[in-house]
């Protein structure tokens, strides 16, 4: 894959672009109907003219310097105007794929991965394997983190389907519009994403603690990755306000073992906060959250928890 280019500082106002037009075409049907698909007409009218320019752009760009081609998917904005277009030179299984490997690292600190196994008739069929066994909430946190890069990637997809490693006899088969609507439904709560800009400003080996939708977040940098966790010590429930990285002796270089300033549990950043301590009966973790890069914005997303009296 090419490298991804220097994003513009006002990505996050265009990746919200949709919702807002979206909001001002619902505001025109105050004047009726007649307003309302009048408005549409107009959004539509303007739409197809500047698709008809980038179609232009995009074929003389080609023809003077093949290689740009990689440079425009590379870049998120760009991309996704292209995939609005039809003018996405990549067909869906480069670009599922491409998505896949960009997630893989994250999937791996909770010891997940996954394969593409094919792509037809706008069905997508993944393959995933390993699991985290220390932290529950990973089958969710993986999930959402699939779901996220395949829509992105290619919103044409109407299914996925998830088979178990080892090939079982029956899939299980998840509708994509509806694949997240799932996890709302998890007794966990519901999930929105929140833009977090900030977190790239930490500096390698810094423990920071943010507010984002009325959850503190835990954001701990290790080397050039950034890991996500409620503030909540997973073995006596303290906030981990003043933890601080540091490397166990005889450990490979880049682990990271966060230890709880309250009663000392150790765990472990970069693999889903797993506990590290062997003297403990039961083996604690810390709670992950998703964090990825999405259409060039660090992105959050908050599972907020249900309590008996509502959401936490």
């Amino acid at each position: 894959m090419a490298a991804r280019p220097e994003e513009p500082g006002n990505d996050a106002q265009w990746r919200t672009a949709g919702d807002r037009i979206q909001t001002l075409l619902d505001a025109s049907a105050v004047g009726g109907t007649v307003a309302r698909e009048r408005a549409e007409r107009l959004v539509g009218e303007v739409t197809d003219l500047y698709g008809a320019g980038l179609e232009r752009m995009l074929r003389i760009a080609v023809a003077a310097d093949r290689a740009l081609v990689d440079s425009f998917v590379a870049d998120d904005l760009v991309a996704s105007l292209l995939l609005v277009h039809g003018l996405h030179p990549h067909d869906v299984e480069r670009r599922i794929e491409d998505a896949l490997d960009s997630v893989r690292p994250y999937m791996g600190s909770h010891g997940g991965d996954v394969k593409l196994l094919g792509v037809v008739d706008d069905v997508v069929r993944l393959e995933f394997a390993g699991s985290c066994k220390s932290c529950p909430s990973s089958a969710v946190t993986l999930e959402l983190t699939v779901e996220d890069a395949v829509r992105a990637a290619a919103p044409e997809i109407v299914t996925i389907e998830v088979v178990a490693p080892e090939a079982a006899p029956t899939a299980k088969v998840i509708p994509a519009e509806s694949l997240l609507r799932r996890i709302h439904q998890d007794e966990r709560g519901a999930v929105s994403w929140h833009p977090v800009p900030e977190l790239a400003d930490l500096a390698a080996g810094e423990v920071g603690g943010f507010r984002v939708a009325d959850t503190t977040v835990l954001a701990c940098r290790v080397g050039d990755e950034v890991f996500t966790y409620r503030d909540r010590c997973g073995n006596c429930g303290e906030s981990l306000a003043g933890a601080a990285l540091h490397r166990r002796m005889g450990s490979a270089v880049g682990d990271a073992v966060l230890r709880c300033p309250q009663c000392r549990a150790h765990f472990d950043v970069v693999h889903g906060g797993a506990s590290v301590d062997e003297n403990i009966d039961t083996p604690a973790h810390l709670d992950p959250i998703p964090l990825l890069m999405r259409d060039g914005v660090l992105s959050l997303a908050i599972v907020m928890e249900q309590t008996g009296a509502g959401m936490a």
